[in-house]
């Protein structure tokens, strides 16, 4: 791996991961106006909790080497999930694309194995 795959990985791994735990960080704080916007995406305030260990537990996994892609397709349903609802009250829905697109391009540069399921030509 170059230094340049090395830093891509990380910056296209980091940023996505960061915000993720930050997310599954404010389902758990519920800070104020946080119960008005979970509701608004049609999400009763009783699912926060649960919802945040997930997104925790799948942002964990992508970040320990021996269970990246595990996270990685873990990470994929669950931004699936977060597009479908934005898309189903009028929201934008790019955001989640563009992290789920970001992660799977980190993994992409760090992980041989994912290298070689999907060789890239020039």
């Amino acid at each position: 791996m170059t230094a340049m795959q090395k830093w891509g990985s990380w910056i296209l791994s980091g940023l996505p991961g960061a915000l993720l735990l930050a997310s599954a960080g404010a389902k758990f704080a519920k800070p104020a106006g946080f119960e008005q916007g979970f509701t608004n995406f049609g999400w009763p305030i009783a699912l926060a909790t649960p919802i945040g260990v997930v997104e925790l537990l799948c942002t964990v996994l992508y970040f320990i080497p021996r269970t990246s892609v595990l996270g990685a397709i873990l990470l994929t349903g669950y931004l699936g999930g977060a597009i479908a609802t934005h898309v189903r009250i009028g929201d934008a829905w790019i955001g989640p694309f563009l992290f789920g697109a970001m992660l799977w391009g980190g993994l992409y540069l760090r992980d041989p194995r994912i290298r070689a399921l999907i060789p890239l030509k020039s």
